[in-house]
């Protein structure tokens, strides 16, 4: 195989990554609190002195759109967004994990929680305690959580230190390996949920973009291997 199928293959390689990527940010256009996710196609290079360089592209690095989906009113009093920067943090079995999904609940052990039974954490990193028999809550627009009057506590804004470092790890929830700091001034309506940031139409356009550059990059393949077969038949006679 020549280094001009070789590099058509990696081409297809970021072109099928990118399908995936796509396909998936479209099926979750209605779930709360998803962040579209798109590839960063980059070139790679070979450099041999006793060769000619080789140039190949790469889609291995992912990022996440951090523009703010759209606000819908639900008045439930533990659904929260946030307006503008930052994630909820969640305590997981795996560590601390950032999400904007905001439909909370508290347990029978009164911890708020949500609906994977992960407890988020205040802005001191602790866990959020509500009780059980509270009539009323009441969230300010700075995250402080109040039961029937009494302060519980503030809820948890953080910003990743580097935001191109998110890892998605599930649908709507994220890794910080760069580590995470508090938003200063965060903004949380209560009684609001944040739908996806998919934009739907541009992504189902992009697709069929990235699906015709495929088959343009599959045809030429298939002609490069006719024309290889044809060149070695001849080279036979």
């Amino acid at each position: 195989m020549g280094s001009t199928s070789y590099i058509t293959l990696s081409r297809q390689t970021g072109l099928m990554n990118e399908i995936r990527a796509v396909a998936n940010n479209i099926a979750n256009a209605n779930t709360t609190g998803y962040r579209q996710q798109g590839l960063v196609f980059s070139e790679y290079i070979q450099d041999s002195r006793h060769q000619p360089s080789l140039s190949m592209a790469r889609a291995q690095v992912r990022n996440t759109s951090l523009q703010q989906g759209v606000l819908t009113q639900t008045m439930g009093r533990f659904d929260f967004a946030i307006e503008g920067d930052g994630f909820f943090m969640l305590e997981t079995d795996a560590g601390n994990r950032l999400t904007r999904a905001g439909s909370f609940t508290p347990n029978a052990d009164g911890d708020l929680v949500n609906m994977d039974g992960q407890r988020v954490l205040d802005a001191n990193g602790a866990p959020l305690f509500v009780p059980p028999d509270a009539q009323s809550v009441y969230v300010a627009s700075d995250g402080t959580l109040s039961a029937d009057g009494q302060l519980l506590g503030q809820i948890g804004v953080y910003r990743p230190t580097d935001p191109n470092g998110l890892i998605r790890e599930g649908g709507v929830t994220f890794r910080a390996d760069g580590g995470t700091e508090p938003v200063d001034e965060p903004t949380i309506l209560q009684g609001f949920l944040e739908g996806s940031n998919v934009n739907a139409i541009e992504q189902v356009t992009r697709l069929v973009e990235i699906q015709r550059a495929y088959e343009l990059g599959q045809s030429f393949l298939e002609t490069e291997d006719e024309r290889i077969r044809n060149a070695v038949k001849a080279l036979m006679r």
